[in-house]
């Protein structure tokens, strides 16, 4: 007979952490969409990492209008922000937010030149005769 926990079936498959993330990626995405500032116009929020003691989160973030204008305007926008955050996700402590350029995107954009041919390197390891 398999032992059930103390808590019914409401087993989790990954730590509350992680699921804090997706929620708050979520909340703060439709209220960045919300905002009148033209330099969020092009802005994506990429993901979210929240601390293991729920007091920080690190927001990253991808701009097409340049990201010092964008980390500017999130910065701005960091308050109103977190204070929808407080209002929509039930947390005791809403953590404090910092921004910060995805450095996954372009890594991802170097790959893909590379993979097209356009940043071809030039050691390779065949002999000139």
């Amino acid at each position: 007979m398999a032992r059930r926990s103390s808590r019914g079936n409401a087993t989790h498959r990954y730590p509350r952490t992680a699921r804090l993330d997706e929620v708050m990626l979520e909340v703060l995405a439709l209220e960045l969409e919300r905002l009148d500032d033209p330099r969020l116009d092009l802005v994506t929020l990429t993901g979210v990492d929240v601390t293991n003691d729920l007091s920080y989160a690190t927001v990253w973030f991808t701009s097409h209008n340049g990201d010092a204008e964008a980390q500017l305007a999130l910065d701005k926008a960091g308050p109103r922000l977190r204070g929808v955050l407080g209002r929509s996700v039930r947390v005791k402590q809403v953590p404090e937010l910092t921004f910060k350029v995805d450095p996954a995107i372009a890594a991802g954009g170097r790959i893909d030149a590379l993979l097209r041919g356009d940043g071809r390197r030039d050691d390779s390891l065949e002999d000139e005769a």
